[in-house]
């Protein structure tokens, strides 16, 4: 496999240390290419439903290639989510080429993109978080049970289902405005100067035009890797919405040499304690 190269990715929704994480397609895809800037935008990890008895090795080979990744040169931006808040008071923490923020803006080619995970836009999470986490104990549940009817659709040989994403799709009609949230955010980065305004959250890769009086601001959602396996990407100039080819999954191997996640963290720590905090 040939690694593409890019200027910046951004993905976003991974929920490591969930059952609904698809670790395998996360990895493949990072091992997939080369940016200059890797941006993960938010709920990367899932401290609402994380438990230190639920972590597989696929989800520790996802963290050792961040770490790959920042052995290679790539700076990585960690943009903090709604679910892995905990590290909001790390904003502008710097220790290698790991950086730590709120939000981030990106001058690229003369034009500013504005980045950041969503949820402050959203109403539910601020009004009532427990309905919220809620919402996240019940995906997950689902979650299990659509795991369970996917072993028995391998058996009889039938092509794998997203619960959720299906139930979605019947419920939930695309449509071609942006919605209350989409004009919201977009509103904002005009109100900021910047042409193109990416966010994660809603787990809906969308790529819209906002037109406002006197600008057009590109709104994008770089999706998740729950449902959707979507990433915003930069490169020769534009910004592109890209999806990932479940036709062209590759099984990854297991690494027998791969420790266990008390092991791993403890040397990501050691590391990072060399490189230093700025």
């Amino acid at each position: 496999m040939i690694a593409r190269k890019l200027e910046v990715s951004v993905i976003s929704d991974i929920h490591l240390a969930t059952h609904a994480c698809n670790a395998k397609k996360v990895l493949k895809y990072l091992k997939s290419i080369t940016p200059e800037v890797l941006v993960l935008n938010g709920d990367i990890f899932d401290s609402w439903r994380f438990s230190r008895n639920f972590f597989p090795k696929a989800h520790l080979k996802v963290v050792r290639q961040f770490i790959k990744m920042l052995g290679k040169g790539v700076k990585i931006v960690y943009i903090t989510g709604n679910h892995d808040e905990f590290l909001r008071k790390f904003n502008h923490t710097r220790m290698g080429n790991l950086q730590i923020v709120n939000q981030l803006t990106l001058e690229l080619n003369g034009q500013k993109t504005w980045i950041f995970h969503g949820d402050i836009f959203d109403h539910i999470i601020h009004r009532a978080k427990w309905l919220a986490k809620l919402g996240a104990a019940t995906y997950g549940l689902l979650t299990i049970i659509n795991h369970s009817i996917n072993v028995l659709l391998r058996l009889l040989e039938i092509k794998e289902l997203i619960i959720y994403k299906s139930m979605k799709q019947k419920l939930i009609k695309e449509k071609p405005e942006l919605s209350d949230f989409e004009q919201a955010v977009s509103r904002v980065a005009a109100e900021k100067g910047c042409k193109t305004v990416i966010c994660g959250h809603t787990h809906e890769p969308k790529d819209k035009l906002f037109i406002g009086e006197k600008t057009l601001v590109r709104y994008m959602n770089c999706g998740d890797w729950i449902e959707n396996f979507t990433a915003a990407e930069y490169d020769h100039g534009k910004w592109n919405l890209f999806h990932f080819n479940e036709d062209e999954e590759e099984q990854i191997a297991d690494d027998p040499d791969i420790p266990n996640s008390k092991e791993i963290f403890q040397s990501l720590f050691r590391e990072l304690a060399i490189v230093g905090i700025q």
